[in-house]
């Protein structure tokens, strides 16, 4: 189950978010281009990545910054990037450019912070924008709770595009966080779990104050608790290609 895209597109041209894409493309281009082996990679993620082991010994604490901004391969890369495209713009047109950059680095330091208090001991570098982007997540889910999100659904071959409330969509998928960080012990999963869940869970309480600022209730009540920008209409295309019957 992959989101694909939100029917309700930012009121104003989201800079940040856009900026916060390219910024993350631009640095994964400078190293996977550059660093000439995995052995080389392994070393660059665990000197600029969050290593619990050695930020509990006080060494590398600039990782809990300059991790977000590392993904360990392309595909790793486009997911991130694909969220923060979808769920990012209403949140930054809410908060502002400024309040919004400041949430999502909150976000992602609180992620890192629950992962290391998770596993202490982990040797493993942790890396990805994943944390701070489900703490977005995690804030557009209190604000915005009845937006519609279409998703892509793949059973085996069987695939369909349909739009679900974002609740459902993200309550599952913290779900899964949560379900998962129980289930996989210490460095074995290679998901920083708990980075998720601490993430989404910091976006979440870090909103309520803007929720309350905006109304609480009657800001739910008056936008239905959906962006308050108009819906997007989306076309379905036909496709030209005749269709050829089979012969008797």
């Amino acid at each position: 189950m992959f989101p694909i895209r939100d029917h309700n597109p930012s009121g104003r041209v989201p800079y940040v978010t856009y900026g916060l894409i390219l910024l993350n493309v631009g640095i994964f281009a400078s190293y996977w281009l550059t660093v000439p082996n995995e052995p080389r990679l392994a070393m660059f993620f665990i000197e600029w990545g969050v290593v619990p082991r050695r930020v509990m010994a006080g060494h590398g604490v600039h990782g809990l910054f300059t991790s977000m901004f590392l993904h360990a391969g392309l595909m790793h890369l486009a997911g991130n990037m694909l969220f923060l495209y979808i769920f990012g713009d209403n949140l930054e047109d809410i908060l502002g450019h400024a309040r919004y950059l400041g949430f999502y680095l909150l976000s992602g330091l609180a992620a890192a912070g629950l992962q290391i208090f998770a596993d202490p001991a982990s040797g493993v570098p942790m890396i990805g924008a994943s944390g701070a982007i489900a703490g977005v997540m995690g804030g557009y889910l209190l604000l915005f709770p009845r937006a519609k999100i279409d998703i892509l659904l793949i059973i085996v071959i069987f695939f369909r595009i349909f739009p679900i409330p974002a609740w459902v969509m993200l309550i599952v998928w913290f779900g899964l966080q949560l379900l998962s960080g129980f289930s996989v012990s210490g460095d074995d999963g290679g998901v920083a779990y708990w980075a998720h869940a601490g993430g989404f869970s910091a976006g979440l309480l870090m909103m309520i104050p803007v929720w309350i600022g905006l109304g609480g209730p009657a800001f739910w009540n008056q936008t239905r608790g959906q962006p308050p920008h108009p819906v997007a209409k989306y076309q379905t295309v036909t496709s030209g290609i005749p269709r050829v019957g089979r012969r008797k």
